[in-house]
């Protein structure tokens, strides 16, 4: 009797050690204390430095190899686990037999990763054919997971990947993209395939289409007292860069823009005084546009950002007025040696934008010579020029930087192109190379968060997504996940009686409410419900293409 009971104690103490190698978040709390987890910790604790909570637990059989490693209460590495690298675990997070965890990887709380996912915070290199790619070394931007994500059997995860909070990804799933929160992924490579929570509700579409139809009233009704806060008997003011409040011409015309985009009129606007007061401000000289006290003038205007702005900004509000510049603008009015030389001499290595900014008003000044004057002896020029000086692998025109990667190449390609293959209605030289590396910065900024999270980088994405999904439809899902998780999140970001701020944690000003009010539409139109947002950008963020081609 006693030799059977011995036999089922074992038997009953070997399903034990079998269970906790491999489904260890249901082992009691006894097993914690045991002598052998104890020392496995202590020895992860003296060899890695490992953070460990009391209530972690790593099996007997998981293959530890890491640079550092940090998990929370109640977190778990089954038996057959494998990593590797730099690992942070917040609570309540698992990792299940047989996945795969390499390199920069930090995932938050309520994680599931199941069998067999291979999560790769790292990347070989590969770009030399000559030499071996085991002897190039590795990089790694890392992965970042949120709270409550499930992490699907089978699936992987490639390196430079943030998965938002509350996401599933589905069993099999090849995720080389951001997934925002709350999404269900799925696929090689995943895309989006609708949102946790409203589903059973509503579809994802009909979720995206209430929140477009409630700002978009919002935004309706109080846009005329929006634009009453910022008006002053002599002028528009708004808050400006530094944070002060100022007047300045793009002031009114941004008011101009946004009561146009309601199909109406500033109130209290007199239409012929501010059809003069803008014609006013163009220098004859040249025909750019500085502001109203400049103390600069002729071909040092070329050099002033905001004289060259306004060729935007006061051009289309002349637009919107009735009316049109009231000379043409020599300024632009170059030979092709005049113009590659000011175009070559932009500082297009380090400040990217501020090229590419510069290049729209040259195509909107061109624009204007031949809409109304007949002008368009430079227009050809222009456009050789950006054919010959595009990167053929990036889609570009400008280099990334140290400090901003991509960044300054994608904000300058979206000023270029809309004042020139958008303005004038022609195809992209490299359109499946550009949508790569928007994607890219995108991604490598995590789709911009607090102060990134501004108007002039979501602007920045969502227009040359939209500009280039014109020639194509590749990677059109990834592009209208971005842009439905842009809508998701505007409604919060109003501020009823004051509208949008530029940029997460600032104040709202006419600038900010403008640019974002065009960057829904934009994202609206991306995935086909620009009819349901009151809103539509008439002025310098209108997607409408004139189509004059050369």
């Amino acid at each position: 009797m006693d030799q059977a009971n011995n036999s089922q104690a074992s038997t009953s103490e070997d399903r034990e050690a079998r269970r906790l190698q491999y489904l260890p978040w249901v082992c009691a709390p006894s097993d914690l204390s045991h002598p052998a987890h104890l020392a496995r910790k202590a020895e992860l604790r003296r060899s890695y430095g490992a953070e460990l909570a009391e209530t972690s637990y790593i099996a007997e059989n998981a293959a530890i190899f890491t640079e550092s490693l940090a998990m929370g209460e109640r977190s778990w590495i089954a038996g057959h686990a494998l990593v590797r690298g730099d690992l942070i675990l917040g609570d309540d997070c698992s990792i299940n037999p047989y996945a795969c965890v390499s390199g920069k990887v930090t995932c938050g709380n309520g994680v599931r990763i199941a069998s067999h996912a291979s999560i790769v915070g790292f990347n070989h290199g590969f770009d030399d054919p000559d030499r071996p790619i085991h002897r190039q070394g590795v990089v790694s931007i890392g992965i970042v997971i949120g709270d409550d994500v499930w992490i699907g059997a089978n699936c992987v995860i490639l390196d430079g990947v943030t998965i938002g909070n509350g996401a599933v990804i589905a069993a099999g799933a090849v995720v080389t993209q951001d997934i925002p929160a709350l999404s269900l992924a799925g696929g090689v490579p995943a895309k989006v395939l609708r949102r946790r929570g409203a589903a059973a509700r509503k579809s994802g579409t009909a979720d995206v289409e209430d929140q477009l139809l409630k700002l978009g009233q919002k935004a309706k009704e109080q846009w005329p007292d929006i634009l009453a806060r910022w008006k002053t008997p002599e002028a528009y003011e708004s808050l400006e860069a530094d944070g002060i409040r100022r007047p300045a011409v793009r002031h009114l015309c941004d008011a101009i823009e946004i009561a146009a985009g309601f199909g109406h009129m500033p109130p209290g606007l007199d239409r012929s005084e501010t059809i003069e007061l803008l014609q006013g401000l163009q220098d004859e000289e040249t025909g750019l546009f500085p502001e109203e006290h400049s103390q600069v003038h002729g071909r040092a205007l070329r050099e002033d950002p905001k004289a060259l702005y306004n060729v935007l900004s006061v051009g289309y509000a002349l637009e919107l007025l009735g009316a049109g510049p009231r000379h043409p603008i020599p300024a632009v009015q170059l030979d092709a040696d005049e113009l590659d030389q000011w175009l070559g001499a932009l500082p297009w290595s380090r400040r990217a934008w501020h090229a590419g900014s510069v290049v729209d008003a040259i195509g909107t000044a061109i624009y204007f010579n031949a809409k109304y004057f007949g002008i368009s002896d430079s227009r050809r020029q222009l456009f050789e020029w950006l054919s010959r000086n595009a990167n053929r692998v990036s889609g570009l025109w400008g280099e990334p930087t140290a400090l901003e990667g991509w960044l300054q190449p994608v904000n300058g390609f979206y000023r270029l192109t809309r004042g020139t293959y958008a303005q004038f209605g022609m195809p992209l030289p490299y359109p499946h190379a550009a949508l790569e590396t928007v994607h890219l910065n995108y991604r490598n900024h995590k789709g911009f968060v607090a102060q990134k999270y501004n108007a002039c980088n979501l602007l920045d994405t969502i227009h040359p997504l939209l500009l280039i999904a014109r020639q194509t439809d590749y990677r059109r899902a990834d592009g209208e996940a971005i842009a439905r998780n842009l809508i998701s999140r505007a409604l919060d970001r109003w501020r009823d009686g004051e509208g949008f701020s530029f940029a997460d944690g600032g104040k709202p000003s006419l600038q900010g409410t403008e640019m974002w009010l065009s960057v829904i539409h934009l994202a609206a139109d991306f995935v086909g419900l620009s009819d349901h947002f009151a809103f539509v950008p008439k002025g310098v963020h209108r997607t409408a293409t004139p189509g004059l081609g050369l």
